[in-house]
């Protein structure tokens, strides 16, 4: 279809009037024009002119950033003495015996005393069946003492203690003890492992070498974040992301035997939000979709909404994050976010989400309000918040 001569002119910034025409098969000028002498000019350079003289004549979108919406931030970490007593003791101390340990126990000048190692038994497998194997009672049965309670000594307690017994039989005895498979030593390697199971060992390992025994930890499925080690009923803080993504040693802590390495599946992840307005049911845990969680998102599946917005409690938003020996704790105003005056705040597994009940001016107030909560679920809390908030009354 053409453009005719009345509805395909248009004029340029000269007052010189051209003629355009689409002919079917492309854009061209109209021959009487051309023959004329008059300019010419095609349907796409005229749109494509609108289009400039449309953007000059508008100013330039400008995308910026919004800003943050943190009103105050703090690191605090867990001292030297609160760690120690949190993990039990120092890692140099002597191997103490117990249940399943194997031992070869022998009494100089009297070897009908002695337990001998068994003809074949020079494997770490089959020094089971040698010796005296420690019962799950913590006992062995030893000749001429009968049952002697052994669990918890180190070797050189044992050579004493049975020394001290066999003296009303043997004169000055002189006992020889040696730990032939330390049957105690066992981890629980529970999780995203490659190989996850009860892993045993001949001598006590950290960290990193009881994750080797597993063949690693399948990153694609772990939540590094979230994972930890039990020793009896407490967590330890220990960041397995630092250790195994960016090779913090600091992180490979020893383990002791019967310790409990957990890397869930991050599927799992979730974050914890409490508070709100007085008298309201609101709260608990929060999972992660897809591997992501922002502070609205947690908030509005927590059913916090418009009471706490209008109370004006949510721009005083209290955030617990814990990594390992180390916690950050943000102020974060969430009004601003709602008002679209700021970004949004991305969330991390185990963070612990406050909405105070009402204005609160500090920290130690805002810990006050939600320490009974934290005391209900402390079993499934980071350790960084069981040790610095929840022991804090203890010592």
């Amino acid at each position: 279809m053409g453009l005719r001569p009345a509805g395909g002119k248009v004029t340029n910034n000269v007052g010189e009037r051209w003629q355009v025409v689409d002919a079917g098969w492309g854009p061209q000028c109209v021959r009487g024009a051309a023959r004329a002498g008059k300019p010419c000019l095609r349907a796409s350079e005229v749109v494509l002119a609108a289009l400039l003289l449309t953007a000059c004549s508008r100013p330039a979108v400008v995308s910026r950033p919004l800003p943050s919406p943190i009103v105050s931030q703090q690191t605090k970490h867990l001292d030297a003495k609160q760690l120690d007593e949190w993990m039990g003791g120092r890692p140099d101390e002597a191997y103490r015996v117990g249940p399943g340990d194997t031992l070869l126990v022998a009494v100089y000048g009297h070897p009908e005393l002695a337990i001998s190692q068994a003809a074949g038994a020079g494997q770490l497998g089959n020094l089971r069946g040698a010796g005296l194997v420690i019962d799950n009672d913590g006992s062995i049965q030893f000749p001429l003492v009968g049952s002697v309670n052994v669990e918890g000594k180190t070797t050189k307690e044992l050579r004493e203690y049975l020394e001290e017994r066999l003296r009303k039989f043997v004169q000055a005895p002189k006992v020889t003890v040696q730990v032939l498979f330390p049957g105690k030593i066992r981890y629980y390697m529970l999780g995203q492992f490659r190989d996850p199971g009860l892993k045993f060992s001949d001598r006590p390992l950290r960290l990193l070498e009881a994750i080797a025994l597993c063949g690693s930890v399948d990153l694609d499925s772990a939540s590094l974040r979230s994972a930890y080690i039990a020793r009896g009923d407490k967590r330890l803080p220990v960041d397995f992301r630092r250790l195994i993504l960016e090779g913090d040693m600091k992180q490979n802590v020893p383990l002791w035997p019967g310790d409990v390495v957990m890397v869930p599946n991050s599927s799992a992840d979730a974050v914890f939000v409490f508070g709100g307005v007085q008298g309201e049911r609101q709260g608990g845990a929060v999972p992660f979709v897809n591997g992501r969680l922002d502070i609205l998102q947690a908030l509005a599946q927590a059913g916090f909404g418009f009471r706490e917005r209008a109370a004006g409690i949510l721009s005083d938003t209290r955030v617990i994050r814990s990594e390992g020996d180390r916690g950050e704790l943000f102020v974060v105003d969430v009004e601003r976010i709602l008002d679209g005056e700021a970004a949004n705040f991305l969330l991390a597994p185990g963070d612990v989400i406050f909405v105070p009940t009402a204005a609160i001016t500090d920290w130690n107030l805002a810990l006050q309000q939600l320490l009974p909560t934290l005391q209900a679920m402390s079993a499934t809390l980071q350790p960084f918040v069981q040790i610095e908030f929840l022991t804090r009354d203890r010592n």
